[in-house]
């Protein structure tokens, strides 16, 4: 089966589980807008608001999870986070769901998108400044970047 992005929901719960666990399992702390548990998971496979999460899969097996927050708290601005599963990173699939929100963000009116990172995340700046994000200041020890849609 070819790739596809598909909306978080009840019948992804599962794989979005597994992928979270595999994060844990992997991850050097740099990506934790939530809690990556069974427990979240299922909650995010239920959610209904105005904010957006999407998984990028291969035959079921999610390869990468990306999310717009924030307008459920009223921000013009949504932020933007992306996490790429171990066995998939490098293989340019982050940078195409990056493509797929920035698109679902403008289509929702987004005239801007924000993200931080860690200045020493040096993979994940490379390919935001590649897409053009400007850092522009820093909040919580993470900078802020932002993008014009």
């Amino acid at each position: 089966m070819p790739l596809e992005i598909r909306t978080v929901c009840p019948e992804l719960e599962q794989q979005l589980a597994e992928f979270f666990s595999a994060l844990r399992l992997s991850d050097e702390g740099h990506f934790h807008p939530h809690p990556f548990t069974f427990e979240y998971a299922s909650e995010l496979a239920r959610y209904c608001g105005q904010d957006m999460y999407y998984l990028c899969l291969d035959c079921q097996k999610v390869l990468c999870y990306g999310m717009l927050r924030g307008w459920d708290e009223g921000f013009e601005i949504p932020s933007l986070g992306i996490a790429v599963h171990p066995d998939a990173r490098r293989a340019k699939v982050g940078e195409s769901m990056m493509h797929f929100l920035h698109s679902a963000a403008r289509w929702r009116g987004a005239k801007r998108v924000r993200l931080k990172v860690y200045e020493a995340n040096i993979a994940a700046r490379s390919l935001y400044e590649k897409m053009g994000y400007r850092f522009e200041s820093i909040e919580d020890g993470q900078l802020v970047g932002l993008i014009n849609l």
